[in-house]
């Protein structure tokens, strides 16, 4: 494992009334550009250059544009943004994992993960700072909720990370989960137009992208409203009321019954498989009678379980599901008809789990404790 601490470079915000292309769904960015370049009396093609490095060759500024005349990309420059995140830390796992903590313009920060696999390389990102819904298991909830990430700090991410996959591992992201910092489900005035732009705009197929939620109900039928067929998953450890809102506080709001009635809509309407995360915490949510109730919350479901050994963070004193209890509590589920498979934790040498990342950083972690 190495890890390396780049210092943030001093970024002025963005020029007054600068426009945020990455926050801008496709149509309406070309639309933009062109009737700039109609404006400066520019030739058509000069619009379809400036999509180009913005979405495929994922430019960090208009200084990279160089098919552009000098004086035309200063003027773009300052019609224009291209939201810069810069990294504030970066760390590579033994396991391949690459975690970048982004430092955005106001401050904050927040974390991205590449994950790669033999057929694939999934982004991990980032939707809020912080997070106000106090999960127990989660990093993020320690440190409190800031603000939500505007669709353009959030497809910033992918930019930046689009250029980091190219450099560390020859190849590009082909899987997108929004299971970083935050729900997205909070923030759904800036995750879906960030969805249109990954989607149409950097070419990720909707299929290739999941949304997570730890049970917004509202949210999850929002996504059902929409034509793409994105993906969910629902983070849900534990299967009965009791259990499931002392380890989630957004159990109160929407309870397992409600959030199971809105995974069926959004079943019946699109077609896909749904996945549940489901930590396994040692002592708490894993013993084989609570496989048998997440079965029958399963019956009559189209859906995958995700089984995860919990990740420690500080100032909570849970540990992991021994590897003999996570294999019988999925022997369990498989016999029950439940397709399920255990997902090992990776980057766990560089604090890969959500919010940890920063929570270590920050020095947060160490207060907690």
């Amino acid at each position: 494992m190495t890890a390396e601490t780049t210092a943030p470079n001093a970024t002025a915000g963005d020029d007054a009334g600068a426009v945020p292309l990455l926050g801008l769904e496709p149509d309406d960015l070309e639309r933009r550009i062109g009737s700039f370049m109609e404006e400066a009396g520019e030739p058509s093609f000069r619009t379809e250059q400036v999509v180009n490095w913005v979405y495929d060759q994922c430019a960090l500024d208009f200084d990279e544009i160089t098919t552009l005349p000098t004086e035309l990309r200063a003027e773009a420059g300052r019609r224009f943004s291209l939201t810069a995140v810069e990294p504030a830390y970066t760390a590579r796992s033994e396991d391949g994992t690459i975690k970048h903590l982004w430092q955005l313009e106001d401050g904050e920060q927040v974390e991205s993960v590449l994950i790669p696999t033999e057929d694939r390389l999934t982004l991990c990102v980032s939707s809020q700072a912080g997070c106000a819904l106090g999960c127990r298991f989660c990093a993020t909830g320690h440190f409190g909720f800031n603000r939500h990430l505007s669709t353009e700090e959030i497809t910033a991410q992918f930019r930046n990370a689009q250029r980091a996959a190219r450099r560390e591992y020859d190849r590009e992201i082909t899987n997108v989960v929004f299971m970083g910092m935050g729900e997205p489900m909070a923030n759904r005035d800036n995750v879906f137009p960030a969805l249109t732009v990954l989607n149409r705009g950097f070419g990720i197929g909707a299929r290739r992208i999941t949304v997570s939620t730890v049970g917004l109900v509202p949210g999850i039928r929002a996504l059902t409203e929409r034509p793409e067929n994105f993906g969910l998953a629902v983070s849900l450890h534990a299967p009965n009321h009791d259990l499931r809102q002392e380890i989630m506080r957004i159990e109160k709001r929407f309870p397992i019954p409600e959030l199971m009635e809105a995974i069926r809509e959004y079943q019946a309407e699109t077609g896909r498989r749904v996945t549940f995360e489901y930590l396994l915490i040692d002592g708490l949510n894993d013993s084989e009678e609570l496989a048998d109730q997440l079965a029958d919350l399963c019956a009559d479901l189209d859906c995958f379980v995700n089984l995860i050994p919990f990740n420690p963070i500080p100032a909570v004193e849970w540990e992991p599901t021994p590897d003999d209890r996570v294999a019988a509590f999925a022997r369990r589920l498989h016999r029950n008809g439940v397709s399920a498979a255990v997902r090992q934790p990776r980057g766990r040498d560089i604090a890969a789990a959500c919010g940890q990342l920063r929570l270590e950083q920050s020095g947060e972690g160490e207060d907690a404790e």
